[in-house]
C-alpha cells in the first residue's frame, strides 16, 4: 500500500511528502503565532485550518541574526512550528524530538535531516523551532512567564506530539527527548520544570552544560566567571532595564504601559539586543528553583538517560573567539585562576600551540567536570548511560585557524547523526561510527537501554567506575574518563 500523504492532526489535515522510504512533514504550526498581544506570553494553541494545508516546506526559522556557526537570518516572529520525518513502514515507532543547538538565540530544526536516523532505526523524528533570544528568554517586572517563553514552547510541541504523532505511525507513549549543545541544556531544564512532568519518556542531553561553573575566559575572552549558567529573575528584570533604558524602547509620557511599547518595537531592533537574553531564567512558573540545585538533590523527572560530550568540547570556542600566543596565555591564567595560575601552568604547559593548551585547560575545567558532575547527579537516582565523542579527525563544522587541530569538537557528533544540509564528509570507518551511534541512540529511546547484540557493550554508568562509553572510529569501547581530563587536579582546585 503506497504511504499517505495527506495527514490529520488536532488543527486540520496535511500534506506532506512522499519519498521511497520515509515521509517528511515540515512546517507544522504546534502553536498560534507568537505576535503582537502574544508576543512574551505563554504559548497559544494554533487556529484551525479547514483545507489540507501544505507541509512540503519548512516554516520560518525564529528571529536571529546568522552568525559564523549559525549562517541563518529571520525577522519572522510566526515561527511556532515543526517537522516530522516518518519511515514507510507499519506499526508504532519510538519518537524522538530534538533540540537544536546554536547557543540560545540562533537555529532551527529544518536543518536537521533526519532521514538516515528514521529509515534506518525506524524511528519517528520531530525536530521542532521555539523562541530564541530576546523573544524567548526575556524578562520584565510583572510579566508573566518571563524568562521562559522558549522552553513553554518546546513544551507545548511535546504537548503536540502527545496528541498527534500517533497520525504519523509514532507511538505517543513513548517520547525520547533529546538535544546537543544549548539544546542539551534545555533538555536539562525540563529534566527539572514541574510543567514538562509526563511529556517525554527518556532523555538524552549531548555537550549539554547545567551544572557548569565557568572560569572567566571559558567562553570567550573578556568574560567573567560564572557560577552557574543559569539566571534568577532578579538578575534578568536587571538586564532588562538596563538594555530598555539603553535602547530607549519606552517613552515615559506615552498612555501606553511599559510592555505594550515593547510589544511594538520591530523585529530588526530587538535582534540588535538578543543575544544578551539566550539564557532562561529561574524562579518562574517553568522552573521555579535553581536548576543546579534541582539537579544535585535529585528533584528531577524520573527518565532513562543518556549523557556525554565531545573529547574536545572546548577547540570550537577557542578556535571562534580567542588569538592565543604565549603572553596572552600567562594573562588568560591569571585572570582566570588567580593564584593558582602556576599551578595550572605546569599540569598544562603551552608548548608550541599555546591556543591548544587553553582548549584543553577550560575544555577539562569547565565541560569534562561538569560534565561528570551531571552524571553523578544522575546515576543514583535513574538508569544512566554516560558516553564520550571521541573522533578527534571529525570534519570541522567551521573553518578552524591553520594549525590548530579540530579534534572533537563541540558538536561534532551532530554531523554523524543528521545530514546538515548535505551528508558529511565522512571515510567508511566513521559512516560505521555513525551508524552503531543512531542504533545506540534509537535503541535506547526504544527500550531505555542502549545495548542490542549487534553492538559493542555499553556498561551502565557506575559513579565508582571511571571507564566511560567512548565512540571513536573502530574504537567503541570503555575509556577512563577522569584521567584523560586530568578531574583530580581540578577536584583538587574547586
Amino acid at each position: 500500500m503506497t504511504p499517505e500523504s495527506i495527514v490529520t492532526v488536532d488543527s486540520g489535515r496535511l500534506r506532506g511528502l512522499v519519498r521511497d522510504d520515509h515521509r517528511l512533514f515540515q512546517g507544522i504550526p504546534y502553536a498560534a503565532p507568537p505576535v503582537g498581544e502574544l508576543r512574551w506570553r505563554s504559548p497559544q494553541p494554533p487556529q484551525p485550518w479547514a483545507d489540507v494545508r501544505d507541509a512540503t516546506e519548512p516554516g520560518s526559522p525564529c528571529p536571529q541574526t546568522a552568525q559564523v556557526f549559525a549562517g541563518i537570518s529571520s525577522l519572522d516572529e510566526d515561527c511556532l512550528s515543526l517537522n516530522v520525518t516518518t519511515p514507510n513502514t507499519p506499526g508504532r515507532k519510538p519518537v524522538m524530538v530534538w533540540l537544536h543547538g546554536g547557543g540560545g538565540a540562533n537555529g532551527e530544526g529544518a536543518i536537521f535531516d533526519a532521514r538516515r536516523l528514521a529509515v534506518r532505526e525506524d524511528v519517528v523524528v520531530v525536530t521542532p523551532n521555539s523562541r530564541l533570544g530576546i523573544f524567548g528568554y526575556f524578562g520584565w517586572p510583572g510579566l508573566e512567564g518571563g524568562g521562559g517563553f522558549g522552553l513553554e514552547d518546546q513544551q507545548a510541541a511535546l504537548r503536540w506530539v502527545r496528541r498527534n504523532i500517533a497520525a504519523f505511525g509514532g507511538d505517543p507513549s513513548n517520547v525520547t527527548l533529546f538535544g546537543e549543545s544549548y539544546g542539551g541544556f534545555n533538555v536539562c531544564a525540563h529534566l527539572v520544570s514541574p510543567s514538562a512532568a509526563g511529556l517525554f519518556d527518556r532523555a538524552i542531553v549531548q555537550s549539554g552544560f547545567a551544572l557548569m561553573d565557568a572560569p572567566a575566559n571559558t567562553w570567550m575572552p573578556g568574560q567573567p566567571p560564572m557560577p552557574t549558567m543559569w539566571t534568577s529573575a532578579e538578575e534578568l528584570h536587571g538586564l532588562a532595564e538596563h538594555v530598555v533604558g539603553q535602547a530607549g524602547w519606552i517613552d515615559p509620557g506615552s498612555d501606553l504601559p511599559a510592555l505594550d511599547q515593547l510589544r511594538r518595537v520591530p523585529v530588526s531592533e530587538l535582534l540588535e539586543y538578543s543575544a544578551y537574553f539566550s539564557r532562561p531564567s529561574f524562579g518562574n512558573g517553568v522552573l521555579p528553583e535553581l536548576p543546579d540545585d534541582a539537579l544535585r538533590a535529585g528533584r528531577f523527572h524520573r527518565v532513562p538517560m543518556i549523557a556525554g560530550g565531545t573529547r574536545d568540547e572546548a577547540r570550537l570556542f577557542v578556535a571562534l573567539f580567542f588569538d592565543v600566543n604565549a603572553d596572552s596565555y600567562r594573562q588568560l591564567l591569571a585572570e582566570s585562576f588567580g593564584a593558582d595560575a602556576d599551578r595550572v601552568a605546569l599540569e598544562y604547559p603551552p608548548g608550541e600551540n599555546p591556543a591548544l593548551a587553553w582548549a584543553d585547560i577550560t575544555g577539562d575545567r569547565a565541560w569534562a567536570l561538569s560534565t561528570w558532575d551531571f552524571a553523578h547527579a544522575l546515576a543514583p537516582r535513574v538508569p544512566t548511560y554516560f558516553y564520550e565523542f571521541a573522533d578527534r579527525s571529525a570534519p570541522p563544522i567551521v573553518p578552524f585557524p591553520e594549525g590548530f587541530p579540530p579534534g572533537a569538537h563541540h558538536s561534532a557528533e551532530v554531523a554523524y547523526q543528521f545530514d546538515l544540509r548535505e551528508p558529511a564528509d565522512l571515510d567508511a570507518e566513521q559512516w560505521r561510527l555513525a551508524e552503531a551511534m543512531n542504533a545506540y541512540w534509537a535503541t535506547f529511546a526504544r527500550t531505555g537501554d542502549p545495548n542490542r547484540p549487534d553492538l559493542p557493550s555499553w556498561p551502565r554508568f557506575d559513579p565508582a567506575d571511571p571507564h566511560t562509553q567512548r565512540l571513536a572510529p573502530g574504537r567503541i569501547g570503555g575509556t577512563d574518563f577522569p584521567a584523560g581530563h586530568r578531574l583530580a587536579f581540578w577536584e583538587k582546585l574547586r
